[in-house]
């Protein structure tokens, strides 16, 4: 019962040291976190209002909006505006972090647990959520979204490295990865699939017919059911992620997508310490590289350790098969960082979207975690001084080399004033900007409608930034267009005197144009269900009630292997 109950109290004391410096400076203000800011407020804002699952961001585009979170998985910022409800917005970005390391602790911690010791699993695991890829993701790169998928990531792979595959085994972890980040769930899916490969080969081979978790008490699946449940798990995974997912794959015809992957921004563009044009970017890159080049040497150190353990350990073999399977996975990630692999990230499906093909660290900080519990098979009782030690000597160097300064302008007070005054509104994002605009033809200080004899008028001069309203009422004694600043999107219905409109005027920065005729005119924009997010709901309803059908099944199969025989 303690070794049940150490993790839940060394763990989150470990992510404390990690995030202490947090406390005593305030936050990191990464490459990212302006956009988690503002996705964080966005959302808040609009469950204070009774939308719980918002669709549309409404001061991206200098308050003309933009459907970013029909585009970024949920998850993060879920989490991140409800913290910001309950917490002082000061505190969120480092209480969010804070969750995020404990997570991936805690899940490192129970699935290592299967094949070593708890003392073993509890330093693993400190390492692990203190790596320093994990932390570069914290503090220089305030990527919250792929800091959260570190927790489910041991989840993915132990899923597919299990004696025994399941279907809901694969199907939460896959989901959870969907619903997080994009490039993590790519990678992760990539993974778990290159793990079943491995499995399976191993268990045709002659030298082995048992699988690579020996030492589980669940019987083994055969190769052609470790096939069939990873492939139906990896299905209802999707499935149970389909209310995000139909809508992101199907609406990214109307946003310009590809601008995720211009020149500069696409994998073969991004190797390790490669130059662009872009001397910032490079920085950037240099110090990627770096972190991949200490997260390599630190897996090849703990795969080492790991086998000199594993020749005297009574669970030898075991142990082989596991750190075998483990190098393989690792070796694939260190050749995904090199020019050999560009034809790989041009042809496979999905992948040129990671960008940087240095985020695949992710994979194989998860992997150092595994390995490293396997390099650990006996630890002294007193394994919470060396967690707390682990913590200490690797969070605090990360925290100095990775701390991004805060600018007045990017503080969260500041941005929170902005926000709440909807002026002059936030940055557009590239690839969520509609198909039928243009961001360089976007005047920054748009009020929120105006009248005018032409669809391409601009504002007036003296006008006051805001968002666009969404009900006007107005008389105009002769034709005019109505201007909203408010980004054209198929999602939005727009009555005048209850009358769907069809049709409207173009306009180069996308912003709507309706013709309006002389006379009193009473204007409704309201935000439509589209049928992808109809067909979204409707997988992802069937697919929870699969689930839940699959593990009523495994408790009714349970309970009638223990019932006693009359």
């Amino acid at each position: 019962m303690l070794d049940d109950r150490r993790p839940l109290l060394f763990l989150p004391l470990a992510a404390l040291i990690a995030i202490a410096p947090l406390l005593v400076h305030g936050c990191s203000c990464g490459h990212d976190f302006d956009f988690h800011i503002i996705n964080w407020f966005e959302a808040a804002h609009q469950f204070a209002h009774g939308n719980f699952f918002p669709h549309w961001a409404a001061t991206p585009a200098w308050n003309a909006g933009e459907p970013r979170f029909v585009f970024y998985p949920p998850l993060s910022w879920w989490i991140g505006s409800l913290l910001g409800l309950i917490l002082p917005w000061t505190w969120t970005p480092i209480a969010y972090t804070w969750l995020a390391l404990t997570g991936a602790g805690l899940t490192l911690y129970y699935t290592a647990r299967s094949f070593v010791s708890p003392n073993a699993a509890l330093i693993a695991a400190t390492i692990y959520l203190t790596n320093p890829y994990t932390l570069y993701t914290a503090f220089e790169r305030s990527a919250y979204a792929e800091l959260l998928a570190a927790a489910w990531m041991p989840l993915a792979l132990y899923a597919v490295l299990k004696k025994r595959v399941t279907i809901p085994g694969v199907a939460i972890p896959v989901a959870l990865l969907w619903l997080t980040n994009a490039p993590a769930a790519v990678m992760g899916s990539y993974a778990m699939a290159l793990l079943i490969f491995i499995r399976i080969l191993m268990a045709v081979t002659p030298v082995g017919k048992s699988t690579i978790s020996e030492n589980c008490n669940e019987s083994s699946s055969p190769p052609g059911s470790l096939a069939l449940n990873s492939a139906l798990g990896a299905l209802l995974g999707l499935g149970l992620a389909s209310f995000y997912l139909i809508p992101a794959a199907w609406e990214r015809r109307f946003v310009q997508i590809n601008f995720a992957i211009l020149p500069g921004l696409r994998p073969w563009d991004n190797f390790l310490f490669q130059h662009t044009a872009d001397p910032e970017h490079d920085k950037v890159l240099f110090t990627a590289s770096i972190v991949a080049v200490v997260l390599i040497a630190l897996t090849a150190l703990a795969f080492l350790w790991s086998y000199r353990v594993s020749t005297k350990s009574p669970n030898s073999s075991s142990l082989r098969r596991l750190r075998f399977t483990f190098l393989l996975l690792a070796l694939v990630i260190s050749f995904m960082l090199t020019p050999w692999s560009i034809p790989l990230w041009r042809y496979l499906p999905e992948l040129r979207f990671l960008q940087f093909p240095w985020r695949l660290l992710a994979v194989l900080a998860c992997i150092f975690g595994f390995t490293v519990a396997t390099a650990l098979p006996r630890i002294p009782r007193r394994a919470s001084l060396c967690v707390i030690l682990s913590a200490i000597l690797l969070a605090l160097p990360s925290y100095h080399f990775f701390h991004q300064y805060c600018y007045p302008e990017d503080t969260i007070p500041e941005r929170l004033a902005i926000f709440r005054s909807s002026n002059p509104g936030t940055d557009p994002t590239d690839e969520y900007t509609p198909t039928t605009a243009d961001n360089d033809s976007l005047n920054q200080g748009n009020p929120g409608y105006w009248l005018a004899p032409s669809p391409s008028a601009s504002a007036p001069d003296s006008a006051t930034p805001a968002p666009a309203p969404h009900s006007l009422e107005l008389s105009p004694t002769t034709p005019a267009a109505l201007i909203l600043n408010l980004r054209n999107y198929p999602a939005w219905r727009i009555t005048r005197n209850g009358t769907v409109i069809t049709t409207l005027l173009h306009r180069k920065d996308g912003l709507i144009a309706i013709p309006l005729p002389a006379g009193p005119s009473r204007i409704e924009i309201t935000y439509a269900t589209l049928p992808d997010q109809w067909l979204g709901n409707l997988f992802s309803g069937l697919s929870l009630a699969a689930l839940i059908l699959l593990f009523r099944r495994r408790q009714h199969t349970a309970a009638s292997q223990n019932s006693p025989v009359i």
